[in-house]
Parts: C-alpha cells; structure tokens; sequence
C-alpha cells in the first residue's frame, strides 16, 4: 500500500518542509508534489511527482534535467493516471512562468561586454526551445541593449531569415551595433557551415549599413558558442567588444 501524505511525518510533508527549512531543500519531486497539489486514492502528489519525472528517461534526459518538462505537452501530462487537464495545465503554466521569471528586466540598462554576457541574458529563454528562434540584440555605441527582436521562429532544425529582415530595425533606430542569436534545439552549440556563411553575408550587408555586427552566438542547452571566436579556429574567447 503506498503511503499517504498524511501518514508522513509532518516535517516530511512537502508544504510544512517547504515553509520550516526553505524551498530549496525540496527534491524535485516535492516541488512538483506542490504544484499538483493532491494525489488520488490510490497514489500521493509525490509518486504522481514521480512518474513525470519518469517521463524524462524516456526522453533520454539526464538526472535532474529538467528540460524535458518544458516539452511535455497537456496530453503528455496526462497520459499519467491521476493528472487531469487542470493538474496538466496548472504544470505548463509553472513551467511558462519559469521560463519568463529567468528573463532579464526591460527596464535596466544592459551593457554587453562579451558573448558570455549574451549567453547569460537568453540561455534560459533559448535553451529549451524546440524550434530555432532568431534574435538581433540592437545596442548603442556604448554596447547597452536598445531592443532585442525576434526576427524569425522556424522548425525544429532551423529558421529562415534573411539580412533585411535582421537589419531594418537597427536601421530605422539608427543603431550602429548588432549581435545576432539563435538557438540550436538538439542542444548543441557548436555552429554549422550555414550559421559561418550567413555571419559572413550579415557582417558584409551591415558594413555597407555603417552597422557593426559584434558577433553571432548560438545558444545549445546549457552551452553556446561564438561564432567570432569559432571563425578564429579556436582561439580565446573574446573578452570585451
């Protein structure tokens, strides 16, 4: 017979452990117990917990990866017995909000001084991803993000996108910076001989513009890569644009 919340201690109930000793002692099943809320008659929030985290070996996702819940659709939620559509709908919704929450604020001012720092202003909106999405970050001349745009979101192994569409905004803006970003979704970084050539073809097109493209970075899962540096055959990253 499994075991019931209830018959637990009550310090090793995920809502009391949560409020005496802080969210971050939870396991990932006990956050996710939390967020379902109640089990059924036969199974606790916890094993129910469980079973999702299950799902991520099917999807040949490593020990506490987490991005496989990002991809589980409503249905995929529940085909688990005792997720409903409000439990499945309730887990995407968490999972959305996570991704916005790890967005940076409009409102401060952000100055991009290497690829790193672009990698850590869109990794966590990028990296899970199953489509590739485009972004052209638009800066001033002292390197502070004016606006970053979406250019374009295509499939699951690339978008289409051309050089006016990634240019029209800085020009109309008058911006003299660029750097363009995309993402890979099988989580790979490492750039392909068309992410190299079309760098090139925009380097070219925005020269001509008076606009200077910094760099091109390609966001994996939990990696990314700049194109500058790869063009450079493996030289150090650069450090300051």
């Amino acid at each position: 017979m499994p075991i019931k919340m209830k018959e637990l201690p009550i310090s090793e109930r995920p809502y009391e452990k949560l409020e005496m000793y802080g969210a971050s002692t939870l396991s990932n099943a006990e956050l996710l117990a939390i967020i379902i809320k109640s089990g059924t008659k036969d199974e606790s929030s916890i094993t129910l917990a469980q079973k999702i985290l299950s799902l991520g070996k099917n999807k040949q996702c490593k020990e506490d990866n987490l991005k496989f819940l990002h991809e589980l659709s409503i249905e995929e939620f529940m085909k688990i017995k005792g997720i409903g559509k409000v439990k499945a709908i309730q887990l995407k919704a968490t999972c959305e909000l996570a991704k916005r929450i790890s967005r940076p604020i409009k409102e401060i001012k952000t100055k991009i001084k290497m690829p790193q720092d672009v990698a850590n202003l869109l990794m966590n909106e990028l990296k899970t991803e199953k489509r590739e999405i485009v972004k052209v970050i638009i800066m001033n001349s002292q390197n502070i993000i004016l606006k970053i745009q979406t250019i374009s979101q295509g499939g699951t192994s690339s978008a289409q996108v051309d050089t006016k569409d990634i240019l029209t905004e800085p020009v109309k803006m008058g911006a003299p910076k660029i750097i363009l970003v995309h993402n890979h979704p099988s989580g790979e970084s490492k750039p392909s001989e068309a992410d190299i050539k079309f760098t090139e073809k925009l380097e070219k097109a925005s020269e001509v513009l008076g606009i200077l493209l910094l760099d091109h970075i390609v966001i994996g899962y939990n990696q990314y890569t700049s194109i500058k540096s790869y063009m450079l055959k493996g030289e150090k990253e650069i450090t300051i644009f």
